[in-house]
């Protein structure tokens, strides 16, 4: 059997135009600004002027990512068109990709199979320029912030203390660590600098959090970039910056329209890096979402102790959101590479790697159930290896901590194979009312609030703070910063900080190297393990697949 490629299955596509979509999602065309027939930008003074209440929210997130994969943002898709086939008013909250992963090897984010959102091609590639313009603000506050300088310093700003980065929307290692200002006196104050990757940059961050022109102002002025001799923060605000990058955000802010390949209607808007930031698409297009459909299905970025967690711990904290039910999202394969298994042995039956490896599956459910205290589903999604007897052993070990487990199969079926997902989701959204609280509270310390998320989350023993980090967080918390939420940067393969514990280790301490504040996001980062904010390309990216014939058709994404 011939298998046709994401892109191929999404270039057979029929789209709507989207004036068809906007109607469809209850969005009248004066608050549609178009680019071009499948794409279009909503004007955010619709959330002022409509007066129809929130629908459901339902949150999608997954086990802990393995190269097996596992179909997250597939599975959102996939169960809001399963949604709107069993009758439903319904659209779907995404993330934006990032070019560094096209290009790169993890790939895009629009789904895949027959659960896709369209057009691929445009969203993976550029979309409607967000990023860029992103880029282009953060970039403005590096050249002011480097003029001012230059030009007197005025302010007192120590070059030594500079945390302000330059980005790039690229997996580029060569940008990780540069020295810049080379050239003589004319040409800038010599000093080491860096690039991150432009999903990593503070700027992403507080685009997605802002829910108005007026509160991403506040929040771009709040931004920390260095410090000055006597150790006094230095802000974009010191240094006259907000209103220039403003401009260069003001359509960037408004949320994307597109739709599904079913035409369910789909806002596609910012994009953080789940395991380096917040992990969530932006907070005016989930209310946005949330007005315009009764159901809306979003999702968070790799496993849910970092997107479920950042989405629950700081997106829904500050927007005021609660989520109505769960999706945690898991294959047979990936909870068996969980289990030991080689993935070339994936597709034999092995009971004894899959019950070694579903603990982390029942981890996951057992912090959205327990810590979380919401209703939740798990969705198994199918592979014609799979057998009966391991679908059994996942459906009752899930029986055991009273959450259900329903098969997937919206790769291949679309929204047809997510009916049976989309029943379960309305009967927990109409028959299970979650009482929802947060893992921390936000008047403990700094440590409180890291070593909650690490023991009730990631299940280990508790936090090492290096003496590096122990400085800071005494700093953070003499400037007035210790109220706030924490963002722990992790690596996404492990419920720990070491990428090679798989499954649920236990008996572990989760190592802070690093502490900073983002005080325009509105949360403290803190870095553990070895994570890097500007990505490199492997030794066959996938870039070198992708090309365009003389039509102007792409092929190879995917």
């Amino acid at each position: 059997m011939t298998y046709l490629s994401d892109i191929e299955i999404a270039q057979q596509c029929k789209m709507q135009p989207i004036a068809q979509i906007a109607a469809k999602a209850h969005v009248d065309e004066k608050y549609l600004e178009p680019y071009g027939r499948y794409k279009a930008k909503v004007d955010l003074s619709l959330l002022k002027d409509t007066d129809r209440p929130d629908g459901k929210l339902i949150l999608v997130t997954a086990i802990t990512p393995t190269p097996a994969g596992e179909g997250k943002t597939t599975t959102t898709i996939g169960l809001a068109d399963g949604l709107a086939r069993i009758g439903k008013d319904v659209t779907v909250a995404l993330r934006e990709p990032s070019l560094g992963p096209v290009f790169g090897v993890k790939g895009g984010a629009a789904g895949g199979g027959r659960a896709q959102v369209v057009p691929m091609e445009d969203i993976n590639l550029h979309f409607t320029g967000d990023f860029h313009a992103i880029g282009a603000a953060n970039n403005l506050l590096a050249a002011m912030l480097d003029n001012h300088i230059q030009q007197g310093n005025m302010l007192g700003i120590d070059p030594k203390k500079i945390t302000w980065k330059r980005c790039v929307d690229m997996n580029d290692r060569q940008l990780r660590n540069v020295v810049d200002g080379l050239g003589g006196r004319a040409n800038g104050v010599p000093r080491e600098d860096g690039f991150d990757i432009t999903v990593a940059s503070e700027i992403m961050a507080v685009f997605c959090l802002a829910d108005s022109i007026v509160d991403l102002k506040a929040r771009l002025a709040r931004i920390i970039v260095g410090y000055t001799y006597d150790d006094k923060p230095v802000t974009a605000g010191d240094l006259k910056a907000v209103g220039a990058m403003t401009a260069l955000l003001k359509d960037a802010i408004k949320p994307n329209l597109v739709q599904t390949l079913e035409g369910t209607p789909a806002f596609v808007h910012g994009g953080p890096f789940a395991n380096i930031a917040h992990g969530c698409n932006s907070v005016t297009a989930t209310r946005l979402a949330l007005k315009m459909g009764d159901y809306t299905v979003t999702e968070a970025g790799f496993g849910a102790d970092l997107g479920a967690e950042k989405f629950l711990d700081i997106k829904c904290r500050m927007a005021g959101l609660k989520p109505d039910a769960v999706v945690i999202v898991a294959t047979v394969r990936a909870l068996k590479m969980h289990g030991g298994l080689d993935k070339k042995s994936l597709g034999t039956e092995d009971l004894a790697a899959l019950e070694k490896g579903v603990p982390n599956l029942l981890r996951h459910v057992s912090n959205i159930k327990n810590v979380y205290r919401l209703p939740c589903v798990v969705a198994v999604n199918r592979f014609p290896t799979d057998t009966d007897a391991e679908i059994d052993c996942i459906i009752n070990k899930c029986r055991a901590l009273g959450v259900n487990t329903v098969l997937s199969t919206v790769w291949a079926e679309g929204g047809k194979g997510g009916e049976a997902l989309a029943k379960e989701v309305v009967r927990l959204c109409e028959e299970e009312k979650g009482a929802f609280t947060f893992s921390y509270e936000l008047d403990g310390s700094i440590t409180d609030k890291l070593n909650a998320v690490a023991t009730k989350i990631y299940g280990g023993s508790g936090i090492n703070v290096l003496p590096a980090a122990q400085k800071q967080i005494e700093r953070l918390t003499a400037l007035g910063f210790d109220k706030l939420p924490v963002c722990i940067a992790k690596t996404q393969y492990s419920f720990s900080d070491d990428p090679a514990k798989l499954g649920a280790p236990e008996d572990f301490t989760v190592t802070v190297k690093n502490v900073k504040v983002s005080a325009g996001a509105g949360f403290l980062v803190a870095l553990t393990g070895e994570i890097l904010t500007m990505p490199g390309l492997p030794k066959v990216p996938a870039a070198e697949k992708i090309d365009v014939d003389d039509n102007g058709v792409i092929s190879g994404l995917f």
